[in-house]
């Protein structure tokens, strides 16, 4: 935990301990406070703490384990953001979020917003939960593919269409496999995380080399060549609201690598101007 951390956290616990009202936590006011909000021997007090320990912590002069942490962020009545704040500030991991069941149908409309870039909504799994017709006009609907099986990194694997199309598919690949491993580690005794691993196994044995190695790399904006040929920027972005998801938006690099999408998309769409199946 550097010293610049050690100072933001002190900073942080100190104006929310200036905010909060002490009979919001069943306190008597007791008179006149010299400063609003909470007495710092009241937070160390209600967390189990030692005053002077506390004090130390708000100076920046000290660093907090986990349940010490856990505990100041209860007393000061923080919310999961202020909560997950504080760890991180702390070199702490962040506590695992449940899944949003709404997220799909809110993110569906962004990705709606880039007709001719091919976007994908994943779940902390790299499970497919929306897509647009771009990415259904490139890669295929992957609403076609079973549910249990609708997921980056098996499409990568599996889908004799992905491999064909990516002109150079197994750099890309790997990397979506180790993109993986890196954002999976705080979800390793995950059930689903179990179940991509053993599908994996099971239809593609041959690889399982890849699965089983325990290199970690980012996915970071690359350009990636299709048939075409079109050439597109791969990046990712995070939903705010669910840090664990992921957006993968594929941006056309060039005015002809558009036109080249659009013309896809045009003859892929029905007539009703709709894919079927663009969120799971």
């Amino acid at each position: 935990m550097s010293a610049d951390a050690r100072r933001e956290l002190g900073i942080f616990l100190r104006a929310h301990r200036e905010r909060l009202n002490p009979q919001e936590i069943g306190l008597n006011p007791g008179g006149r406070r010299r400063t609003p909000g909470l007495r710092r021997e009241e937070v160390a007090t209600l967390s189990g703490v030692g005053i002077a320990w506390y004090t130390w912590l708000e100076q920046g002069r000290v660093s907090a384990s986990r349940q010490v942490i856990e505990s100041i962020a209860r007393t000061l009545r923080l919310d999961g953001e202020g909560l997950r704040h504080v760890l991180s500030l702390s070199g702490l991991a962040a506590p695992k979020l449940p899944a949003d069941p709404g997220l799909a149908a809110r993110i569906r409309p962004v990705l709606d917003s880039w007709p001719f870039s091919p976007a994908l909504l994943l779940d902390r799994h790299f499970d497919m939960l929306a897509w647009n017709d771009a990415y259904a006009a490139l890669w295929g609907d992957p609403g076609l593919v079973p549910a249990e099986r609708r997921n980056l990194m098996w499409v990568m694997a599996n889908d004799p269409h992905a491999r064909r199309l990516v002109l150079d598919w197994e750099p890309l690949a790997m990397t979506v496999f180790q993109q993986f491993r890196r954002q999976a580690g705080p979800y390793l005794d995950d059930v689903r995380t179990g179940e991509i691993y053993a599908l994996l196994e099971q239809d593609r044995p041959d690889l399982t080399h890849w699965w089983q190695c325990p290199s970690v790399a980012a996915l970071t904006t690359r350009d990636v060549v299709v048939e075409g040929p079109i050439t597109l920027i791969f990046s990712l972005f995070r939903p705010a609201e669910e840090p664990d998801a992921l957006i993968l938006l594929q941006t056309p690099r060039e005015e002809a690598d558009r036109l080249l999408m659009a013309g896809l998309v045009t003859r892929t769409l029905p007539a009703t101007g709709e894919v079927v199946g663009r969120d799971r």
